[in-house]
């Protein structure tokens, strides 16, 4: 498999974005990275585009708060979280690579310094483990990967449009694509909750990090679905 992987390139292609989220991050020491085991088979196939996923951190820890496996993204003691990074995942057509031969082991400092991205050490170790080893031979590779992608991004104030009447997934998915110039809706899925509550972005990128057209199996939810966005009980959510 071809894991060679145009940092320099990506890295000029995208600009520096200010960010429209006032979310803070406290990193805490990391002192080993927690073993993963896969949970399906290994496949090696070729890459056709790649998908980032930027989990909405709010509804996420709505039932979270108290779990203490999670509690780095929602224990609030290290900061408050908007969107943040699921995981960058390679597409592949009719089945995507995953959990492939990982050539270098995941350091503490690599996982620490992805934590105000990512906010769980053991979805850093997983995302690497499962779908990095499948782009390159070295996690911090990955890791810079999802930075350059992220720190490239407007992200609209969702807190706000939260409150707007009338609120579709279609709103949610125009509001990022008027932040991105450049940034097509058809390149924009939204993921909903089966309540409408907004749970994901997902970016769909070509095998040269431009935005393409998600494929019909990662379009997500329709334009005119009902939808919602939950704010957290200090911000007076209901």
């Amino acid at each position: 498999m071809n894991r060679a992987w145009p940092l320099a390139a990506l890295a000029l292609g995208l600009p520096g974005a200010a960010h429209a989220q006032a979310y803070q991050c406290r990193v805490p020491p990391v002192t080993s990275v927690p073993k993963v085991a896969p949970d399906g088979p290994r496949r090696q196939s070729a890459i056709t585009g790649y998908t980032l996923a930027l989990s909405w951190s709010p509804e996420f820890c709505r039932t979270r708060a108290g779990d203490r496996s999670q509690g780095l993204q929602c224990g609030g003691e290290n900061g408050s979280f908007g969107l943040v990074v699921h995981g960058l995942w390679p597409e592949g057509g009719k089945s995507s690579p995953q959990w492939c031969e990982a050539r270098a082991a995941l350091a503490p400092a690599e996982v620490r310094g992805a934590l105000c991205l990512m906010p769980s050490e053991r979805l850093v170790a997983r995302q690497w483990a499962k779908h990095g080893s499948c782009m390159v031979r070295r996690p911090a590779n990955y890791l810079k990967v999802i930075r350059v992608l992220y720190e490239g991004l407007r992200l609209p104030d969702y807190d706000r449009i939260s409150r707007e009447d009338g609120l579709t997934a279609g709103r949610i998915r125009a509001a990022f694509a008027d932040a991105n110039p450049g940034w097509p809706q058809s390149a924009i899925a939204v993921e909903l909750s089966e309540r409408g509550w907004l749970e994901e972005i997902r970016l769909c990128y070509s095998k040269r990090f431009r935005p393409m057209a998600c494929a019909p199996s990662r379009r997500g939810t329709s334009d005119g679905a009902a939808a919602k966005i939950w704010r957290g009980l200090e911000a007076g959510s209901s």
